[in-house]
């Protein structure tokens, strides 16, 4: 089926970059790709990134709202696999997330893969999901958001929580989306697990998210709207 490209924004959290490359690289069977996504003014976590040995790029922005989504479209015009998915630096891979993930591609032709974070209730039940495989093809022929259309992943204009929720709304109602049970990429966040510490990242991602609330209301209205 070909390979997949992880695409990872960061920010900050230099100690996370090297044993996200090792948990990736010992448990990722087919060919696979790792792109760093990194801010400027950034130093410490872009030399932890580029240190790795793996592709680095430090964007053209200043990491504002929405740069999660930003620098996720951006890793996907700037790669070529048939599959992308949209890492982080607080997940760990874990044997199988990979094949689990491409056989649920396969058998069901789905656009948007969820996997399993082993935290949240929402996606453990399958109804969601923060870290995903998308098909290249899907992001090039429709897109993964309401309305921006092909070429664009996630909707830029959220803060930062709501992104992924679009997204897999807009899967679900165009029949592009499945769930992977059995590929689980653990998330270490600070809602589920006590044992991380917020940190600014989190700060700065877990703020006000009332705009971003309002934005989906607001989108999924027209997008209702359009499809009856």
């Amino acid at each position: 089926m070909g390979g997949v490209d992880i695409l990872v924004p960061v920010l900050g959290r230099p100690q996370s970059a090297q044993p996200l490359v090792d948990s990736i690289h010992a448990n990722t069977t087919v060919e696979h790709t790792i792109l760093f996504l990194c801010s400027p003014g950034d130093e410490a976590g872009s030399e932890a990134c580029f240190n790795t040995g793996e592709r680095t790029l430090v964007v053209g922005w200043e990491p504002g709202s929405g740069d999660y989504a930003r620098k996720i479209n951006h890793g996907y015009a700037v790669t070529s696999n048939p599959f992308i998915f949209t890492a982080a630096d607080d997940i760990t891979f874990t044997p199988g997330w990979d094949t689990e993930a491409l056989k649920v591609a396969e058998r069901t032709g789905a656009g948007m893969v969820g996997t399993n974070d082993a935290a949240n209730p929402l996606v453990m039940r399958g109804k969601h999901s923060t870290h995903s495989l998308f098909s290249r093809a899907y992001i090039d022929t429709v897109g993964g958001t309401f309305f921006d259309g092909p070429g664009i992943i996630y909707h830029e204009q959220y803060s930062h929580q709501w992104i992924d929720t679009e997204s897999v709304k807009a899967a679900m109602d165009r029949g592009q989306w499945a769930f992977a049970t059995n590929s689980v990429v653990a998330h270490h966040h600070p809602i589920y697990d006590r044992t991380v510490a917020y940190d600014d990242t989190y700060r700065k991602a877990l703020g006000d998210a009332s705009a971003d609330q309002r934005l989906y209301k607001e989108r999924l209205k027209k997008w209702s709207a359009s499809r009856r």
